[in-house]
């Protein structure tokens, strides 16, 4: 089953010039001196990517074979490609690879519990993804990389492009998944989120098979052992509310929940840096130093200050860091059971309540619709915020059926009494366009009272259009704040809009078939 895996990664790692598992500063060298990036004054190094500076969803493929052909949900987001052809462009690939003067590999693991970690390889052309990989996965120590046998491996060409009449691809650009080589194919682009967000994919492909729930969120821990998940898609606060001064941090983006509790799946931190300032999001901020890696940040070209309000590359600017970087952390970054679950959209209709609570039916129902507005630049050709559900905040990652997830999330929450809200991180006051985006500082307030557990009984009022229950009083936030409609100067618009995002999630969630009838209960209490 592996010998075409095998005789090719062999291949590769026979390379002349491999350069194996460089420390940071040997990386940094090797960026700056082949010209792949600039060394910023905080000792960060500023890379761009080119033509595209967000994924490529409609590039990404998985291998259609017997080992996954009954369990892979096929369709728009997991669309499939032939064995044959990925045999091809894979053969391609390496021998152009071997071509180059230089790769660089990292070996390491995706998850941060021994029990469940997957030992990966990871093998670039360029130094800069590199030391993304090593910043991003976790690194083994001495000792565990004398004994490191890689279980899947990423091969990353970015200046390889794909000819689709040739290659059976999309486009130039192609992600191919193999979970039968265990091998990931990326090219055509030189964004390097697509090589974390290769190996999540997988994570959600194994994981649930094992009987653990993986999930796109970020997660924190109290001075009491208290844990809290934030789910959401990018750009809705997820790195941002994790990153909190009181509570230690677990990881930023990926997690796993097993019998025994929450671990990262990552070592490091991916936040997007757009509008950053020391005031707002200082461990952010100044988690930004040596080593780091900054993705399309303009830069003053003389003093190398980067300038986060610039977006003339990408809104979807980023710093990819370990999480070593961030003072206070859980390390290893596995902890206990959640007692408070949040799940984070960011409203561009402004007309979601910006925290509410859940039952568990509504729950069920939030998790599967997974609503948000996908913010500019975090995919090509997104230049504003659009309306889209993404099943269980992390569609585009998820190889097997939501309700795999879902169903897991549920048992869980009832197993461990988990307390769940949905807060809204977009618009308020109007939609977007009219309204302005909900204050950091009102978003953390009302997070706080739910970590807290201020909120679990607190007095509520049933939003007459979504079917929410909105507290009526948070500490540090205006109680007029708290009811969307009491922030819209026009009513009447208000209403149309609230009735508008009402029908989309009924008409979303007509695909959920097989959901309960509780669950499908549980949405938009307007219906027509």
């Amino acid at each position: 089953m592996k010998t075409v895996e095998k005789s090719l990664i062999k291949e590769l790692n026979s390379h002349k010039n491999l350069k194996k598992n460089l420390s940071v500063p040997l990386l940094v060298e090797k960026i700056s001196s082949r010209n792949e990036g600039i060394i910023t004054e905080t000792g960060a190094i500023r890379a761009t990517t080119g033509t595209y500076t967000g994924r490529s969803p409609k590039d990404k493929f998985i291998v259609k074979d017997e080992v996954c052909e009954k369990y892979v949900d096929w369709g728009s987001v997991n669309q499939a490609i032939d064995e044959a052809s990925f045999n091809k462009l894979y053969k391609k690939v390496v021998a152009y690879l071997k071509s180059k003067d230089e790769l660089y590999q990292f070996k390491g693991f995706a998850g941060a519990d021994p029990k469940y970690r997957l030992p990966i390889e990871v093998i670039n052309e360029y130094a800069w993804h590199n030391l993304f990989s090593r910043q991003l996965f976790i690194t083994p120590t001495d000792d565990e990389l004398k004994t490191h046998q890689s279980e899947f491996t990423v091969v990353s060409a970015p200046t390889f492009k794909a000819d689709p009449t040739v290659d059976g691809t999309n486009s130039e650009t192609f992600i191919l998944v193999s979970l039968k080589q265990r091998v990931i194919l990326i090219g055509g682009t030189e964004y390097a989120g697509e090589i974390k967000k290769s190996i999540f994919s997988v994570m959600n492909y194994l994981l649930p098979r094992k009987e653990i729930l993986s999930m796109h969120c970020s997660a924190n821990v109290g001075k009491e052992g208290d844990v809290a998940l934030f789910f959401g898609l990018s750009g809705t606060g997820k790195t941002t509310l994790s990153a909190d001064p009181y509570r230690k941090l677990i990881g930023d983006d990926e997690h796993g929940w097993s019998p025994n509790g929450v671990f990262n799946i990552e070592g490091g931190c991916y936040a997007k840096c757009i509008n950053l300032s020391e005031e707002k999001e200082p461990q952010i901020f100044n988690a930004i130093r040596f080593g780091t890696v900054l993705e399309n940040v303009i830069l003053d070209d003389e003093s190398r200050v980067p300038d986060y309000n610039d977006v003339s590359l990408t809104e979807n600017t980023r710093a990819a860091y370990p999480l070593e970087n961030v003072d206070n952390i859980i390390k290893p970054s596995v902890a206990g059971h959640p007692n408070t679950i949040i799940f984070l959209t960011a409203d561009a209709s402004g007309t979601l309540p910006p925290i509410s609570k859940l039952t568990k039916e509504q729950a069920m129902y939030h998790f599967l619709s997974g609503y948000t507005s996908k913010l500019a630049g975090t995919e090509r050709g997104v230049t504003k915020p659009e309306a889209t559900f993404s099943a269980c905040f992390g569609s585009p990652f998820l190889p097997l059926a939501p309700s795999t997830y879902a169903n897991m999330l549920g048992e869980k929450i009832d197993q461990h009494n988990s307390n769940v809200f949905l807060v809204n991180t977009g618009w308020t006051g109007g939609s977007y366009g009219v309204g302005k985006r909900m204050k950091l500082s009102y978003t953390r307030a009302m997070v706080h009272s739910a970590l807290e557990g201020e909120l679990n009984n607190a007095e509520t009022i049933t939003d007459d259009i979504f079917g929410l229950e909105i507290p009526i009083h948070v500490p540090g936030v205006p109680d007029e704040v708290l009811v969307p409609k009491n922030t819209w100067e026009d009513k009447h618009a208000y209403e149309t809009a609230a009735k508008s995002l009402a029908m989309k999630f009924h008409n979303n969630f007509g695909k959920f078939t097989q959901a309960s009838d509780q669950i499908k209960q549980a949405g938009p209490l307007y219906k027509s």
